[in-house]
């Protein structure tokens, strides 16, 4: 396994190195502006399978395709419907991915036996010079173990992934930290499966119409995005998630923390709430008057707290404006999607 420095990429060897691995069918983890992904040739059915394995993913759970340029979309989908043109030109490239009806060029594996696959285009100048280099679609979930919280540094996919990739690029820490906006254009009207940077006020007025919230909808059958049917982003120990005033959820849990070991249990909240709970392990957030910071810090206090092995992690519930709707999400999944209401 190789580790290379992502200022390095855009040397020739570097490239070229990118460029055989994934050819030949291997795995390369690089960073991008949301988390880290693992990628793989999109269009090798073998290399695709090497993803699910190594995540120990399920083979339900679909994989987003990256591309390095809109052209190269029309390779890969069927049809660009008319609502998806100004999303493409607004926030590609970005944290946004849209859903289409695919080519038989991408493999049903990809996307979880279905006819759609997610497609966007990184922000990242790293990720999209590795796509570039490869000369092929890059499917690239996030690389984590799956079902943990997703990897934002480096040393988060070395604790991954040691040993069971063939490159690790070194991006340092992602900038948004969560994972991508997707939202589902084959419909007549478009539905948000993930919320992400690109929020649902942001997409509406992009599109000047309203679209479909189905981010809290329950999945039985095979999922159109990741981060939909099963437990994502959960850390080890277990979280309650604590929704109601902020006084109340502070004295709920200030009680609560009473009640275990010191080394058994922490607490990751806003810097509004931190100072007055007593945990001897708790982690800051950021401030809720900067969103941006909780969601790039948030799989990053959850990883601290494997660190720790805290068996009980009490969050307090965030509101769910904007962003914030998103690292809710996020908690949501993780905690199980249960959530303590304090009165």
């Amino acid at each position: 396994m190789d580790i290379i420095k992502g200022s390095l990429v855009n040397q020739k060897q570097v490239k070229m190195h990118i460029k055989e691995i994934i050819q030949a069918g291997g795995l390369v983890v690089f960073p991008t502006e949301t988390v880290y992904g693992i990628g793989a040739d999109a269009t090798n059915e073998k290399a695709v399978q090497k993803i699910f394995i190594a995540k120990g993913r399920p083979s339900d759970n679909p994989l987003i395709v990256h591309l390095a340029h809109p052209k190269d979309l029309e390779m890969i989908v069927y049809d660009i419907p008319e609502v998806a043109k100004p999303l493409m030109k607004a926030y590609w490239p970005g944290p946004l991915t849209l859903i289409f009806w695919k080519k038989e060029i991408i493999p049903k594996s990809v996307s979880g036996g279905l006819d759609t696959v997610g497609v966007r285009i990184p922000d990242s100048k790293i990720a999209r010079t590795i796509i570039e280099a490869a000369g092929v679609p890059i499917c690239a979930p996030s690389a984590n173990v799956s079902g943990r919280p997703s990897s934002t540094l480096f040393e988060h996919v070395l604790e991954d992934f040691m040993g069971k990739v063939d490159l690790i690029i070194d991006g340092g820490m992602t900038d948004i930290g969560i994972e991508s906006t997707v939202l589902d254009v084959t419909t007549p009207i478009p539905v948000l499966l993930r919320p992400g940077a690109i929020t649902q006020s942001m997409i509406e007025k992009t599109i000047n119409m309203g679209i479909i919230d189905a981010t809290e909808t329950p999945v039985h059958d095979v999922p159109k995005s990741p981060g939909m049917k099963y437990t994502h982003y959960a850390p080890q120990g277990d979280i309650h998630l604590i929704e109601g005033e902020k006084e109340n959820v502070i004295e709920y849990i200030n009680k609560e923390i009473k009640k275990y070991p010191e080394h058994q249990i922490g607490v990751i909240a806003p810097d509004e709430y931190i100072k007055s709970i007593d945990a001897h392990y708790k982690v800051a957030l950021g401030s809720l008057l900067k969103p941006e910071e909780m969601g790039r810090n948030l799989f990053l206090a959850l990883r601290q707290m494997d660190q720790l092995k805290i068996k009980i992690i009490m969050i307090p519930a965030l509101p769910k404006e904007e962003l914030g709707q998103a690292i809710m999400n996020r908690l949501y999944k993780a905690a199980g999607q249960k959530i303590i209401k304090i009165d």
